[in-house]
């Protein structure tokens, strides 16, 4: 019942996972030993192929290869699925429930049934309809997933500059996810401080006014550390491009893997204008 504990607990929960993201990246793997930059390039192309694809077989057929580039890159399958099926499939899941009953959806019957007094009949075109922007809501998901869980965060920004990606939204992109971390630790500082002087929280309204509280103090002390932090970032030589210890080249397995990735696009452009 204590709202505060309820709220650190998801952070850290939220912290837990950023860190096994961080290992599966340092992993000895299929997707972590290939270029970054072409990674990058490769599953952008196979995100163009589920967007434009028009057959939910070769979407499956998508998803299935997500599947196998996961477990030949290390990535458990368990924790994988659970950070792919979570909130933005099912929620897509739930957008797409109204496409399957006749009164959007027109076609043939599968299933009916009453509510309220109210006929309700599922049809074969709704089923397909909304299964068909599930799988593609969830292919996409698990291929950005797959992506970052499989590339480390300076090498993710530094593909993203060689791509010309504007170098503010880049360099934004980075001190995001440093400032969580800084973040993460004043609030659970701030919480031990209450505890040790206060003991308890009275209840959970009193909880959510302490939350927010600490969120409006922890504002005014990143506005005013942001002026010193660029400084300090500037005179030690920052110019807004990341830098990274590991030596960016491209082999024979790099370019086999783009190579694929352009044949799957082309196979999808192709019974798009053909079998469809």
């Amino acid at each position: 019942n204590n709202f505060i504990e309820r709220s650190l607990a998801g952070t850290f929960s939220f912290l837990r996972d950023s860190v096994f993201s961080d290992e599966y990246a340092a992993k000895n793997g299929f997707l972590q030993a290939r270029d970054s930059r072409l990674k990058a390039l490769g599953i952008f192309l196979l995100l163009l192929t589920v967007l434009f694809s028009r057959n939910i077989y070769f979407l499956i057929a998508i998803y299935a290869l997500c599947l196998f580039l996961a477990a030949i890159s290390s990535i458990h399958i368990g924790f994988f699925l659970k950070r792919t099926w979570i909130f933005i499939p099912l929620f897509s899941l739930f957008i797409a429930l109204p496409a399957l009953f006749e009164i959007f959806t027109p076609g043939e019957a599968l299933v009916k049934f009453r509510l309220f007094n109210m006929l309700l009949v599922v049809t074969r075109q709704g089923v397909f309809s909304a299964g068909f922007f599930f799988i593609r809501v969830l292919t996409s998901t698990s291929l950005c997933v797959l992506l970052v869980l499989s590339t480390r965060q300076n090498n993710l920004l530094k593909a993203l500059r060689s791509f010309r990606v504007p170098q503010v939204f880049v360099m934004t992109l980075g001190m995001c996810y440093r400032y969580i971390y800084l973040f993460m630790q004043v609030a659970q500082d701030t919480y031990l401080a209450i505890k040790s002087r206060v003991g308890f929280v009275s209840s959970a309204k009193r909880g959510q006014g302490i939350v927010a509280w600490n969120i409006a103090g922890l504002w005014q002390r990143s506005y005013q550390a942001q002026a010193q932090v660029y400084s300090a970032m500037l005179s030690r030589g920052y110019t807004g491009e990341p830098k990274i210890m590991d030596e960016v080249s491209s082999g024979l397995k790099d370019w086999i893997w783009l190579g694929i990735t352009i044949i799957i696009f082309g196979l999808s452009l192709w019974q798009n204008r053909y079998l469809s």
